[in-house]
């Protein structure tokens, strides 16, 4: 057989390998992403989940009813990213259980609230009340930041505020009564609490609206939720693509439509400074 007989052969024998080969390649990749419960999920199915599947991708939610399991599962590669946490918690959480994962990109955030179902105001609080609050450390401190600056408590001098827990309260200047409870039990602890500080997710999760909250955190960059994803996977062009499709101008509008009571992230600020200076022209 002749170099020339040979060279075709091998190439008819390879076509139908190459044929599938390409096929497979052009097959969209599933990606996995978890979520809480509630708006950060609807944020992934209603803004993100459309750009990424116009891009090829097929993409699958996972919800999860509290924060420690959706950490492990992505650091196990069960999940492909995850979007529900702050970056005080992931990089606490990350260090104690020595897990290889790392913030991609921040998120618009529902910040912790104070709400009641037996007040209406926050005004004139009797000796005694109940107020629930987070278990979880970060969670926690924001909530005795907020309690302080209503003048219901007295932090210890010089406490770190972004870890403060109930050890450092120097004075309970109303006697209030604090509950520790789980977050995603909070909302239901509405039915026999005073007051109960709930974070914005399981908040909205619950029916509950941002807007009648009693008192809302001024949210800091510390507590900004985010993406994240495993430290290797930081640069592949999945976790680009995820990236990107947040910091879209059509993510912005999604936003705009759906979220309007958030905290946007600075890029999405930016991004509206660039159509009101366009708008101005």
């Amino acid at each position: 057989m002749t170099d020339r007989r040979r060279a075709v052969l091998f190439a008819l024998l390879l076509s139908p390998l190459t044929v599938q080969l390409s096929a497979h390649a052009r097959e969209p990749k599933e990606l996995v992403i978890g979520t809480s419960a509630g708006p950060y999920a609807d944020q992934v199915r209603l803004g993100i989940k459309p750009i990424l599947e116009r891009q090829g991708y097929k993409v699958k939610l996972v919800e999860f009813n509290d924060y420690i399991q959706p950490n492990f599962a992505l650091a196990e590669g069960s999940l492909d990213a995850n979007v529900f946490q702050h970056r005080i918690y992931l990089d606490k959480f990350a260090a104690e259980n020595k897990l290889p994962i790392v913030p991609l990109v921040t998120v618009p955030t529902a910040p912790i609230a104070i709400y009641s179902r037996k007040h209406r105001s926050l005004d004139g609080v009797k000796e005694g009340a109940t107020v629930g609050l987070p278990n979880d450390p970060t969670n926690q401190a924001r909530a005795l930041v907020l309690l302080e600056q209503l003048g219901w408590i007295r932090l210890r001098p010089g406490v770190d505020p972004v870890r403060a827990s109930e050890r450092d309260v120097a004075q309970n200047l109303k006697k209030i009564r604090l509950v520790p409870l789980e977050a995603a039990q909070l909302p239901r602890s509405l039915q026999d609490t005073d007051y109960s500080f709930v974070n914005g997710n399981f908040a909205l999760a619950s029916g509950l609206k941002l807007r009648d909250a009693l008192k809302t955190e001024k949210i800091s960059p510390n507590y900004v939720n985010l993406v994240a994803v495993k430290a290797a996977d930081k640069d592949k062009q999945f976790a680009r693509d995820i990236a990107a499709a947040y910091r879209s101008r059509e993510f912005l509008d999604v936003t705009n439509k759906h979220f309007r009571d958030y905290a946007k992230t600075d890029y999405q600020l930016a991004l509206e400074a660039g159509r009101q200076q366009q708008a101005s022209k």
